[in-house]
């Protein structure tokens, strides 16, 4: 019986730079769809914004240039040549590259890009332009689609510790987040790692329920794969 393949969403990680320059293509596309696609001029301007930025930076036009040549090279950005334009333009090729996602897994996926571990709900206020979600709920499972994509997860979850009281989630195009989970091995949580000490008891029990959720979706998609090499 023929064993089922599963190819990895992710076959090319980025340097800063390009997960910078690939979160801003997302983000103009869907702000800005007059502007987009965008020239080298208008893509440095974007990545040095000082708002919805972490870290900020001061790229020069050749250091965005060479994240678009490689990631060019590897299927993630095209070059666009317009009719009677004088300008080179650049669009990102995110639907070919992990096809099926929507509006809101790609808001979500956009923000990680450009400001790095977040929290679903510092996801959900820093999106509000992208894409609104009803509540933190609805950012949650957008995420847990996110971690259980069927080619592979695009984001892991980081669950709270020492020095971290909600658990975090962050964009894989990196490779896999040091200290968490391994997003191809179970994961575990300790829920006395978490104290309600500075929020009500609600508020620790939600906060606790949405990290075990989107941690069962990173063991689910473990169980995807083993199935798959069975």
């Amino acid at each position: 019986m023929p064993t089922e393949s599963v190819t990895p969403a992710i076959l090319f990680t980025l340097t800063a730079e390009e997960a910078r320059v690939l979160g801003c293509l997302i983000e103009k596309e869907i702000t800005l769809p007059d502007y987009y696609p965008m020239t080298l001029n208008a893509l440095v301007t974007a990545c040095n914004q000082t708002t919805n930025r972490d870290p900020i930076v001061r790229y020069d036009e050749r250091t965005v240039l060479q994240a678009l040549e490689s990631m060019k090279s590897h299927g993630y950005v095209f070059e666009v040549n317009i009719v009677g334009g004088r300008a080179l333009k650049y669009r990102h090729n995110m639907k070919s590259r992990v096809p099926g996602l929507e509006r809101p897994q790609m808001a979500l996926l956009c923000m990680l890009l450009l400001r790095g571990p977040q929290t679903a709900g510092e996801l959900r206020q820093r999106t509000e332009r992208l894409h609104a979600f009803e509540d933190v709920a609805a950012v949650e499972n957008t995420l847990a689609e996110l971690i259980g994509y069927a080619e592979g997860p695009l984001v892991q979850c980081i669950p709270a510790g020492p020095g971290q009281r909600v658990a975090q989630l962050m964009h894989l195009y990196h490779g896999e987040v040091a200290g968490a989970p391994a997003a191809s091995s179970a994961p575990s949580i300790s829920v006395t790692a978490l104290t309600p000490a500075t929020t009500s008891d609600d508020e620790w029990r939600a906060r606790i329920e949405a990290e075990i959720t989107l941690l069962q979706a990173q063991v689910s998609r473990l169980q995807t794969l083993v199935g798959a090499v069975k």
